[in-house]
């Protein structure tokens, strides 16, 4: 009897240490996601982000330029496989920009262009000046043009916007996507439209397909949901499941 006790004992032990280990490899990879996910290297890289997880309990501490990098890294970290919450105590930096001013709209076009598949941020130029957008550098066709044009007005503050975007042959496709950032990307996307920041969603992505459910007062804005997740850098595909309750109020 005494010997089963000690052998119990044992085996208590070593599960223990093999759930602990499991636990701690789980921490690290979830931590090594976050900083090689494509939002993290793309725009939170020079911010000064910290992360923590502790059994899947993810903390993100630090301070940030951009208001928009703060929900940015909890969303993704929240997307993140074995990830159980997060608690994002990242402080924003009082010495901001205004809101509404030039530059901080002009930090705000930047970041609504970039999430998009079918622009290319990269190659347009933003200026502001009296909240009026001038646009320069390449659009791969007429339409795409268009599309930059659209996606500018739509952010808060921008009065008017003047596109002098030229026409050049379209790139080829990059690097496949992480879902993280492709579900921290849809729900940016969907806050920064002016037309969709109020309608409640809920976003997961599996594969590059983006799934995304809510309630919408009309089927307008299911469609419009639908339209700009499609046009998301890294959605291959998009599943909406959105129900519409005509008696909300934006």
């Amino acid at each position: 009897m005494k010997y089963s006790f000690i052998a119990a004992a044992i085996v208590a032990v070593i599960l223990s240490m093999s759930i602990s280990a499991y636990a701690s490899d789980m921490d690290d990879q979830i931590e090594s996601s976050f900083k090689k996910s494509f939002v993290y290297k793309t725009y939170l890289k020079d911010e000064h982000i910290k992360i923590a997880s502790k059994e899947g309990v993810v903390t993100l501490s630090g301070e940030v330029f951009d208001d928009a990098h703060k929900p940015m890294a909890g969303n993704t970290a929240e997307a993140i496989t074995g990830v159980k919450s997060v608690d994002n105590k990242i402080v924003i930096r009082e010495d901001r920009l205004p809101e509404n001013s030039d530059t901080w709209i002009r930090m705000k076009v930047q970041t609504a262009l970039v999430f998009h598949s079918n622009v290319s941020a990269s190659k347009t130029e933003v200026t502001v000046k009296n909240g009026v957008v001038t646009l320069k550098g390449e659009a791969s066709s007429s339409a795409k043009k268009e599309l930059t044009t659209q996606y500018a007005k739509e952010v808060e503050g921008v009065k008017s916007v003047i596109n002098n975007m030229k026409l050049a042959k379209p790139e080829s496709m990059g690097e496949k996507m992480d879902d993280a950032s492709i579900t921290a990307q849809v729900k940016m996307t969907l806050l920064l439209h002016s037309s969709t920041s109020a309608i409640r969603t809920s976003v997961t992505t599996k594969d590059g397909v983006a799934m995304v459910s809510g309630k919408a007062q009309n089927a307008a804005e299911v469609d419009l949901v639908t339209k700009l997740v499609e046009d998301v850098d890294g959605v291959i595909g998009v599943v909406n499941t959105m129900s519409i309750d005509a008696s909300l109020k934006n």
